[in-house]
């Protein structure tokens, strides 16, 4: 049989009607001190509650624990009252524990000057709130991309001015080491060199950063590098260093940029320095590893030509451990490191199709160990 007709001069049942057939707004009523007297099926959908477990409760079982403590929903209650609406987004508790972003409308209810309740108006707004944070995230890393791109243009003419500057001054200084025998200037000169060295490193870590060298591949013996700079090495770490090498023989080639494996290593060496400033010992060691890359779980493992730089130095604090390779982000002083060492390693390792991993222990020390592809079948 066909539904009676809606008598439309009952103003109550059309407006039960109304309120009933609306599932995506929880639509109630609260008497004047917050307890539920009405419950509608919106009410069901969001929260979880049917009308028999919600009314007669109060409102605050609604709210999070921390909210209910420090009277939340009683001074919503007051500024609806006071100011006649109440309305904010904030995160709201469904029967079985869960929480859910809600956007509440709280009106007072007058009869006469008698306050006599409130009508309460929430709605389910999780999936917005989501889309709106997502949003803004994107929103952030496009604007910190933009200001990474910036600083590497930036940075990028300086390292080439700078470097250009450099090749003056160290072709100078060569000049007058191979005129002169006097100690003194040999000396002076030595410290001169080591500071261009260190210049010469800031350069390669600022055009890396800046992506002002492209990576150009090639067949090395990683051991035979490592010979071929141990002076350079040596003067980085400086007399107080005890610098050794221990090269295992037999090693396979690695397919990489060699200047960027020498940036890298000069790069470890330093750090370690810089860790020992009453000086202490540096070990610079290679070996053929079997491994996976940390981004591949599963999966053969592959052999990598591993070279570690390892410290007896000061170490690195837990907490700080995390973010070493980050760029800009340094546990030196000020003024003692630019932030970008260990970044360029990382960024090289990675670029060269391999990893690295640090190990630290506050006093107790530093390995630094890059592991890069092997040619198996050069």
């Amino acid at each position: 049989m066909p539904a009676p007709p809606v008598d439309l001069a009952d103003e109550p049942r059309q407006f039960a009607l109304l309120v009933n057939s609306v599932t995506d707004y929880a639509i109630y009523m609260l008497d004047a001190e917050g307890y539920v007297r009405t419950w509608n099926p919106g009410g069901t959908r969001i929260k979880g509650y049917q009308p028999e477990q919600v009314i007669g409760t109060h409102f605050s079982r609604f709210y999070t624990e921390e909210e209910a403590r420090a009277g939340v929903p009683q001074r919503n209650l007051h500024t609806a009252a006071a100011e006649g609406r109440f309305s904010a987004d904030g995160w709201r508790v469904r029967r079985d524990g869960t929480q859910f972003m809600a956007s509440v409308v709280i009106d007072p209810i007058w009869s006469g000057d008698a306050l006599i309740g409130f009508a309460k108006i929430t709605r389910d707004i999780t999936e917005r709130f989501e889309s709106e944070q997502r949003l803004q995230a994107t929103q952030q890393a496009l604007l910190q991309s933009q200001k990474l791109e910036a600083i590497g243009l930036l940075t990028l003419g300086l390292a080439h001015d700078f470097n250009n500057l450099l090749t003056v001054v160290i072709n100078s200084l060569d000049v007058i080491g191979g005129r002169s025998e006097d100690p003194r200037i040999t000396r002076v000169l030595e410290t001169a060199m080591r500071a261009s060295d260190r210049g010469v490193l800031l350069t390669r870590q600022l055009l890396t950063f800046g992506r002002g060298q492209a990576l150009v591949a090639e067949s090395l013996d990683i051991n035979a590098l490592l010979v071929a700079n141990r002076e350079l090495l040596a003067r980085a770490a400086t007399e107080l260093v005890d610098l050794g090498f221990e090269l295992a023989p037999g090693l396979p080639k690695v397919e990489i940029d060699r200047g960027q494996l020498e940036a890298s290593i000069l790069n470890l060496v330093s750090n370690s320095r810089d860790a020992m400033p009453g000086g202490g010992r540096i070990r610079v060691s290679t070996s053929a590893r079997r491994a996976r890359l940390p981004a591949e779980p599963a999966g053969d493992e592959r052999l990598f030509v591993c070279t570690e730089v390892c410290d007896n130095g000061c170490g690195i604090a837990p907490d700080d451990q995390s973010r070493v390779f980050e760029p800009f982000f340094t546990t030196k002083d000020v003024g003692r490191g630019s932030g970008l060492g260990l970044s360029q390693v990382f960024g090289f390792a990675s670029q060269s199709g391999g990893f690295t991993e640090l190990t630290s222990t506050p006093g107790g020390g530093t390995t630094v160990a890059i592991y890069l592809p092997a040619c198996e079948n050069p």
